[in-house]
């Protein structure tokens, strides 16, 4: 056990900055399925009742989604910083531009795009309309499928190792159940919500 040990210290010693971008991508991809849970959830408001009100749930939702944007902002800035793959920085924003991975890398540079719209938009809330900020948010949805390709293809746990792959599975699994919950769960009354925008 003690030899164990001291080989992954000695290996995360020599590779800081390729830990930390594995890390960092796995912690932020669960934070971001976590939150696409809690917003497919909430917009039904299939999870609403007196003790836990939908703001509530909206609150959470956005809360775990800019976590997880801080470690993908992470994972990006360490993965530019490690010499062993040449991603670019371009391609933290524009997809196709990277050289390494194409297309899974577009994909993970794409879900970046679009999270970060919604994210700004989502603060912008009170100041837009509701139907050009439904608009915009509902873009979210086509988000995670990307970053989930991304994971699956660009990532060393996602693409080789076992349990990445199972991380991924659980993932896509949960995100689906809470779509079907979605469509099964009769719409709540009719009337004004409150949203975490207008929480107090």
């Amino acid at each position: 056990m003690s030899s164990i040990l001291a080989s992954t210290s000695s290996t995360f010693s020599s590779n800081p900055l390729w830990y930390l971008t594995r890390s960092t991508a796995i912690v932020g991809f669960l934070l971001l399925t976590l939150g696409t849970v809690l917003g497919v959830a909430a917009t039904q408001r299939s999870l609403a009742s007196r003790a836990w009100p939908r703001f509530a749930t909206q609150a959470l939702h956005r809360n775990v989604n800019v976590l997880g944007l801080a470690f993908i902002i992470i994972h990006i800035l360490t993965t530019l910083l490690d010499s062993y793959v040449h991603v670019g920085w371009l391609a933290t924003l524009v997809p196709f531009t990277s050289s390494y991975r194409t297309l899974s890398v577009a994909a993970g540079t794409l879900a970046l795009d679009v999270f970060l719209l919604v994210a700004a938009t989502g603060f912008l809330r009170l100041r837009m309309k509701e139907r050009g900020w439904r608009r915009v948010h509902v873009t979210a949805y086509l988000a995670w499928p990307l970053a989930l390709l991304h994971f699956i293809g660009t990532g060393t746990d996602g693409a080789y190792a076992r349990w990445g792959f199972w991380i991924a599975l659980g993932s896509a699994a949960a995100v689906g159940a809470a779509a079907w919950l979605r469509l099964v769960t009769p719409r709540g009354p009719r009337g004004p919500v409150r949203s975490v925008a207008g929480a107090r």
